[in-house]
């Protein structure tokens, strides 16, 4: 399983793709949900192309060194937003599907909460690992061999505030 590197521009440009594919499939929706964190990028992006509101939920699932390690998954208590209600047609999107256990159990958590009337719900993600338990409506990248993928963000992960602070004195 060799592991995939993406670079800023690569991400950007695979997000526009996968806004062109929902726009090409016709679909229209009035709510986007990302899950947080790795589909909050996504879902900025693609609201703002929509100008569709945004909602966040927050999810996590990943812990251990280089969050690499797949836990049980927690959901946040609520979904935050700024509209009033959540729309009818949600486009929930993340950055990817791995094992799909956060994209699968999200649909019927939308579902399931009596304030919400919600008539339809697709999925868009970046990429779509072949492990998946569930296929989303929309992707852009298929991925058969499943690999770790090097986001342009991860180096984040690993950085702490006073590194941060010496690397830019350092550009100054």
């Amino acid at each position: 399983m060799p592991d995939l590197y993406v670079s800023w521009s690569d991400y950007h440009q695979k997000i526009e793709q996968l806004a062109a594919q929902i726009y090409q499939s016709g679909w229209e929706f009035n709510q986007i949900v990302c899950l947080a964190r790795g589909g909050l990028r996504v879902g900025d992006i693609l609201s703002r192309i929509y100008q569709q509101p945004l909602a966040i939920l927050a999810t996590s699932s990943y812990s251990g060194p280089g969050k690499q390690e797949r836990g049980s998954l927690t959901f946040s208590r609520h979904l935050t937003m700024t509209a009033e209600s959540l729309g009818s047609r949600i486009l929930l999107v993340d950055d990817l599907v791995d094992s799909g256990v956060t994209l699968k159990e999200t649909i019927p958590w939308l579902q399931q909460n009596p304030e919400f009337a919600i008539a339809e719900i697709r999925t868009a993600v970046i990429w779509y690992k072949a492990c998946s338990v569930i296929e989303p409506d929309y992707y852009v990248d298929y991925l058969s061999d499943n690999p770790w993928i090097h986001q342009p963000f991860e180096p984040y992960e690993y950085m702490n505030p006073a590194e941060l602070a010496a690397k830019v004195s350092q550009l100054c």
